[in-house]
């Protein structure tokens, strides 16, 4: 191969890197998801790196109590986490394709998780009584107050006894 020849495949090769560089950075910056639930009580939007960006709360939310609230919440944000992380990888692979490093992040998506128990998930549990306000008393504050008192006792008149030093 010429000289000439090499060179021109060379920077064939760098300019397609270079686009594949700029399509990953596009796609990346456009790999946020959003899930809803089925009942659509909760939709969760979420960044490339699985970070929450948006959720909102349907009518049904308010239904739902507290712990399946809670639940649904968690299951949607793992389904539009997952959904992120799809993309992050459909993005990465024409520049990562076949690298260690495709493998890395196609290893990083987290594997489809055990279907959650809704029986269990949703049931209501009682809410734990919330415990009894602190009251603050007179004697209370004028202990606070005060700095704590030590005892006072004539100083040793040893001129050597310096008590700014650490030692």
């Amino acid at each position: 191969m010429d000289p000439q020849q090499w060179l021109d495949n060379f920077e064939a090769k760098l300019a397609d890197l270079q686009r594949k560089s700029a399509d990953l950075q596009d796609n990346l910056a456009n790999s946020q998801a959003t899930a809803s639930s089925p009942d659509g009580a909760v939709t969760v939007t979420v960044g490339p790196n699985g970070g929450l960006l948006n959720i909102q709360l349907g009518h049904r939310a308010t239904e739902l109590g507290p712990s399946r609230l809670t639940a649904l919440i968690m299951q949607t944000s793992r389904a539009a986490q997952k959904q992120a992380s799809q993309k992050v990888l459909a993005a990465f692979e024409p520049l990562g394709e076949g690298t260690e490093a495709l493998e890395m992040v196609s290893d990083a998506i987290p594997d489809d998780e055990a279907p959650v128990d809704e029986e269990r998930a949703y049931e209501e549990t009682e809410p734990e009584p919330e415990p009894e306000p602190v009251r603050a008393t007179p004697a209370f504050h004028a202990q606070q107050s005060r700095p704590p008192s030590r005892p006072r006792g004539p100083r040793p008149a040893d001129d050597e006894d310096d008590d700014n030093q650490p030692w």
